[in-house]
This record gives C-alpha cells, sequence and structure tokens, in this order.
C-alpha cells in the first residue's frame, strides 16, 4: 500500500506513518528497522546514546534495509557537537532535530543531502525554522508524551495554526495520534503525515523494560500528568515521582526544591530499570487508546488500514 502526500514524497517513504524518536524506547535498530521495513519512517533516537553505539545501530539499520531512515537528535544533549560530526560522517538520510535553533546544524547536513525536519511547539516557531531553510516540520501539540509545548494547546488546533502558518512546508503532526483514524485527522488539518509515539511504546520491539510496558498497557486517556513546569516540562503517567512532584507544584514548594525532586527521578530508571513508582513514566494521552503489543511492522500495516477505512467511511456532500 502506498499513500502519497508530500512528507512522503519528501522522505522517499510509502506511508506517511513516522515513528517517534523516543528515549531509550527507540535508542535502538529493532524498532526502527521494522518501521521503515514497513514503508513508514523508523528514528532511532540519539539522546541517550553513546557514540560508538550510535555508530553501530545506524549501521545495523543500513544493513537491515535499503529503506530511509532518520536519527532524532535533541539539540540541547551532552556531546552534542561529536554526534553531529558523527551523523554527518555516516550521511543520515535524514536528520530530526528538536529543543534547540536549526542553525546550529543546517548547514552542514543541507551540504551532504540529508533531509532535515526540525520540531516545533507552534506557528512562531515554524515561521523562523521554514525561514531558516528546515526541509519539513515536525509540530507537537499538548497531547504528546515527554515534552509537549509549554502551554499544552492541543494537536487539533495548533496543527491547524502551523498548517496555515506555513502552508507551503511538508508538515508532520505529533501528539494524541494512535491509529489509523489519527492518520485521517493529521491528514485533513493540512499535515503530510502523523508522528505516532505511544502507539510505538508498546511495539514488541521498543526497548522498554516490562514494568513499564504493564503500566502502559493498564492506564486510561485520563492517567497522564504535566510536571515541571519552568525546569523541562513533562508528560508522564501517575506514580509516586509524578504526584509528588505535583503536590510540590501546587504546594508552593521552592524551585530549589522542586528541581531536586524533578532531577531525582529519570526515564532510565523506568524504561531501562523498571522502577515504575519513582522513574519518569513518559506517556502521551493517547496511551488510554493502546491496548495491545504488536510487532511495528503490523502497527504500520494497521495504521493504513484503518486510515483507508476511515477516509472511506466519511460522508460525502448531499447533492440537492
Amino acid at each position: 500500500m502506498r499513500i502519497e502526500t508530500k512528507v512522503t514524497r519528501l522522505l522517499g517513504i510509502d506511508l506517511p506513518i513516522i515513528q517517534a524518536g523516543m528515549s531509550w524506547a527507540s535508542s535502538n535498530a529493532a524498532l526502527p528497522l521494522a518501521v521503515s521495513r514497513a514503508g513508514g519512517l523508523g528514528v532511532i533516537a540519539a539522546g541517550p546514546m553513546y557514540r560508538d553505539d550510535l555508530a553501530a545501530t545506524i549501521d545495523q539499520v543500513r544493513a537491515g534495509t535499503d529503506r530511509t531512515f532518520a536519527v532524532n537528535l535533541p539539540l540541547y544533549r551532552k556531546g552534542v557537537e561529536e554526534i553531529i560530526d558523527l551523523l554527518v560522517e555516516k550521511r543520515v538520510p535524514v536528520l530530526i532535530a528538536s529543543q534547540g535553533g536549526p542553525k546550529k546544524y543546517l548547514e552542514r547536513f543541507k551540504a551532504i543531502g540529508t533531509v532535515c525536519l526540525h520540531v516545533v511547539a507552534g506557528p512562531e516557531h515554524a515561521l523562523k525554522a521554514a525561514e531558516a531553510g528546515v526541509d519539513g516540520l515536525i509540530a507537537v501539540g499538548g497531547e504528546a508524551g515527554g515534552h509537549p509545548p509549554p502551554e499544552l494547546i492541543s494537536t487539533l488546533v495548533l496543527g491547524r495554526a502551523v498548517a496555515k502558518s506555513v502552508p507551503d512546508m511538508p508538515l508532520i503532526l505529533s501528539g494524541g495520534f494512535a491509529d489509523g483514524r489519527g492518520l485521517a485527522a493529521a491528514l485533513s488539518l493540512g499535515a503530510g503525515a502523523a508522528q505516532f509515539g505511544t502507539r510505538f511504546m508498546l511495539s514488541a520491539e521498543a526497548r522498554l523494560h516490562n514494568a513499564y510496558r504493564e503500566r502502559l498497557l493498564g492506564a486510561s486517556i485520563s492517567d497522564t500528568l504535566v510536571v515541571g513546569r519552568g525546569l523541562g516540562m513533562i508528560r508522564v503517567l501517575r506514580n509516586r515521582f509524578a504526584t509528588s512532584m505535583r503536590e510540590a507544584e501546587e504546594g508552593g514548594a521552592s524551585e530549589e526544591a522542586r528541581r531536586a525532586l524533578f532531577s531525582a527521578s529519570t526515564l532510565k530508571a523506568a524504561a531501562f530499570d523498571g522502577d515504575v513508582e519513582l522513574g519518569k513514566l513518559e506517556a502521551g494521552q493517547s496511551v488510554g487508546l493502546v491496548g495491545d503489543i504488536l510487532p511495528a511492522g503490523d502497527i504500520v500495516r494497521s495504521i493504513s488500514r484503518e486510515y483507508v477505512a476511515a477516509v472511506t467511511s466519511l460522508p460525502g456532500p448531499i447533492e440537492n
């Protein structure tokens, strides 16, 4: 199956389905490889990876498929210049950059033909990134897990606003999408693809501790909290860490006390060690729409079939 859009043409993929670059969950070869093989865009999360591990993972994905894949790079990460050097050396097909300005990397990657996508949180950021010369944008709405936009504007509103502000720019929407109906919604808003994070966290290939998976499977759409405003705000599942943070924030705790509490918890503790009470259980609101763990390739195919069913079931105009 092929679903052609401005984004699929830009990236050279068959389907407008992007797997989010999720720290730990997609810091491996298996998940992005499976998604790219199925016709979507698989994404390696470079955020928590050492240089040599990232290099080996890129080589594994490249050896396993001739399809397009991407590397997600948070520009604030420690040693980012060394990682940029590596990605240029490896001539990665697609770079997804987040949490920083595009001028930091654009010239070098443009010179080697890498497609550069930049993550934005609203129309103003989108305009600046487009003017800087990025090839496409990923706009993240308030429903997203991990780092949603500060104002928590929903993808429905934010996505439409970004699409209107940069109508000629290939656009990917992220936040709240879990199935083919979500993909149809993203495309109807003016995007050329949807990015799926939480859905692919519940894939067989995701690099997550089983205890984390079980908490995700048991969660509803109302089981996430946004905590850490001013400290690197994140959306997470309710647990002892999240509840303590919320109580500290609502109780007027000092910034020093809140920062100490926030810094004491890590995503690694949850994703790698299985500490589902004191770790950061990042997840989007769409977690309540997902009830099973499937191979990533099956997820891609399922989303595609659901998209077709959703679009063909929409009512058409009635002639008078």
